[in-house]
């Protein structure tokens, strides 16, 4: 489905950097996941001018596998899906995608989100307009964008041996042209009835993730054996 009338400002974030660890995290490593998801929400709660309608980001395992299987084609480029009606994700029609790459012994979560933050000094939110890159800025506060998966893959073909691309999507998709990212005014002040404020971010106690990475199954010898009896 073509959109006609919206862009998207899909930009690509370059961050050679220098190292300190270099294990690389799974989608399913709890330190990672909440270290993706509360970097996130401490910058959009921290946005100036402040937020009415900021939404509290929760992680969704669906999310993190797209994430996942595009950084591992080690291509820095944005996926070919994402102006596809849902392409990349059966759950979302559309969905943001931020990519930073990098030194691994330098990665953090949180490094490379705030390198993304940090490109609002070049946004001008009353003409909505950008100087410089920014639109990894606009989809990380983007207000309505509440599901988020991140992944990191080794590419080292991409820069040198320690070189990893961190990718993160978003769900439902933020970046549309000539539209604010959220709405200007006191925090929360737009919550619905059923959110409630958390750090100046509308969070709903309610919100569950749309949906969840293949499950690996342990066969044992026992599982093993009665499995193959109730086939034949």
């Amino acid at each position: 489905m073509a959109l006609k009338k919206f862009s998207r400002l899909w930009t690509l974030c370059l961050c050679l950097v220098a190292s300190r660890s270099s294990k690389i995290p799974s989608i399913t490593d709890p330190h990672f996941i909440n270290d993706c998801v509360e970097a996130h929400n401490e910058w959009r709660g921290k946005v100036n001018p402040p937020a009415a309608d900021m939404k509290y980001m929760i992680w969704d395992k669906g999310l993190a596998k797209v994430a996942q299987t595009w950084a591992n084609q080690c291509k820095f480029e944005h996926s070919s899906c994402l102006d596809v009606s849902y392409g990349c994700y059966a759950a979302l029609e559309f969905i943001g995608e931020n990519i930073w790459l990098g030194g691994i012994k330098s990665f953090t979560p949180k490094w490379a989100i705030t390198v993304w933050y940090n490109e609002t000094q070049f946004y001008d939110f009353n003409s909505l307009s950008c100087s410089k890159v920014c639109g990894h800025y606009t989809q990380v506060v983007w207000a309505n964008s509440v599901y988020l998966g991140c992944a990191v893959a080794a590419c080292p073909d991409l820069g040198g041996a320690s070189s990893v691309m961190f990718v993160c999507n978003y769900g439902p998709a933020g970046n549309f042209a000539n539209m604010p990212p959220y709405t200007k005014g006191q925090s929360c002040s737009l919550c619905s009835k059923e959110e409630r404020c958390v750090k100046n971010l509308c969070k709903n106690p309610f919100l569950k993730p749309l949906g969840k990475a293949p499950q690996q199954i342990d066969f044992s010898p026992f599982s093993l054996a009665l499995l193959l009896l109730i086939i034949f």
